[in-house]
């Protein structure tokens, strides 16, 4: 029977690996829409699972909370301006300071006047009087909320956002979940899988002759034009300026292969060829 492995470079790119630490392009794509297909393979065999992926909408459910959190704290940061603003342009002292004296004299030597004055004598007073105060206990006291207080508002939802892109490993057990489960299943889905690519390969081919075909009776460009002249006059530059496969595009190597036909001039990489 003929065999998948190794994959070409397109086929790798749409299937998941399981060991690969890094988030893969078909996670990737299933965060930018609703619902995908996902491909899994293991160790030499794979399975074909239509699923639902919802990280776009925990992501999507995460930006409301986002922008009510940045609302909640420009709020609080503009109240508290406004506040201050107020503390300490609105702040007004008061300084009130008086001074009293009454003194009564009374002249002669009688004893009339000698009564009147011990009598009218006693209304004699003197004093001063000083007050201070202000409207500070009028003013408001704003307090601002410090950095650790914003980051422990912001990190639930931090956590929350990096939960939603780091359930694409667990959902990676799945397959061998349900291929411990149902191994006969697991069979039926790796043939699919084997089918499939073997069907994907045989209209690759097909679609890519016709490609290179319509390539070939374009005219080449400017640009293809001078770096074809500047590899002829100067071949020291070709190490600067590769060329590259056809097909893929990945950079000359020793192992390309140019086309038998040399009015073509095509280069293709070993998989391609």
């Amino acid at each position: 029977k003929r065999t998948l492995l190794p994959l070409p470079q397109e086929e790798t790119s749409a299937i998941i690996f399981p060991c690969h630490p890094a988030v893969q392009r078909p996670e990737l794509r299933h965060m930018v829409r609703n619902w995908g297909e996902s491909e899994e393979l293991r160790l030499g065999t794979a399975g074909c699972d239509r699923t639902c992926s919802l990280q776009m909408m925990e992501l999507l459910r995460c930006i409301p909370l986002l922008l009510f959190l940045l609302f909640v704290c420009g709020l609080d940061h503009f109240i508290f301006s406004i506040l201050s603003i107020i503390q300490h342009h609105s702040f007004v002292q008061y300084s009130y300071q008086t001074s009293h004296h009454l003194t009564v004299n009374v002249m002669g030597t009688s004893l009339m006047a000698q009564l009147i004055r011990g009598t009218i004598g006693a209304l004699n007073t003197s004093f001063e009087t000083q007050v201070e105060t202000s409207n500070l206990a009028c003013l408001p006291q704003p307090t601002a909320m410090t950095r650790q207080q914003y980051l422990n508002t912001c990190l639930p939802l931090g956590a929350l956002a990096l939960l939603c892109l780091a359930q694409v490993y667990p959902f990676r057990l799945r397959r061998a979940i349900a291929a411990f489960y149902f191994p006969k299943r697991e069979k039926a889905r790796v043939l699919f899988l084997y089918n499939k690519l073997l069907r994907q390969r045989k209209n690759f081919v097909h679609l890519q002759r016709g490609r290179i075909a319509r390539q070939a009776r374009q005219p080449p460009g400017l640009g293809t034009l001078l770096l074809e002249w500047c590899r002829r006059c100067c071949p020291w530059l070709r190490r600067y300026l590769p060329r590259r496969c056809t097909l893929c595009g990945t950079p000359e190597t020793p192992r390309h292969r140019p086309c038998h036909d040399p009015d073509c001039g095509a280069l293709y990489c070993e998989p391609c060829w």
